[in-house]
């Protein structure tokens, strides 16, 4: 089996030895991505809502790039710096899956590259 690695200017360039998503198998891994505003070195400001949204847009723009959607996700993991924003970073994570939504599993970590409040990965399948 061959894997194929995901590249677009859409969402933030890797920041270390990384691809932004694998393809292999049928099916599209994202690489764990924050809230870093694609083309710049800066996180979204605006608390645990406005770095949830950036990051699942930047997971949109690699599953895109990839041929894939949020449609396709089938499993996504997600890391918070603080659980306490379970519920904040939920509301806006629901806009994103509004029909069946994937299998998920968060976690709470004591800290994230660049200090982010948030980091998500996804697999997908291929359109």
């Amino acid at each position: 089996m061959s894997k194929q690695a995901v590249r677009t200017d859409a969402a933030p360039a890797a920041i270390g030895p990384y691809s932004q998503g694998i393809i292999a198998g049928g099916l599209v891994f994202t690489s764990g991505q924050a809230a870093l505003i694609p083309g710049t070195k800066t996180l979204a400001e605006g608390g645990i809502q406005a770095q949830t949204r950036q990051t699942l847009d930047n997971i949109k723009a690699v599953l895109e790039a990839a041929g894939s959607s949020m449609e396709r996700v089938v499993k996504v993991t997600v890391f918070l710096k603080n659980m306490d924003e379970f519920a904040a970073m939920n509301e806006v994570y629901a806009t994103y899956f509004p029909g069946t939504p994937p299998a998920r599993s968060t976690v709470e970590v004591a800290r994230l590259p660049m200090d982010a409040l948030v980091e998500i990965e996804a697999v997908a399948l291929l359109d």
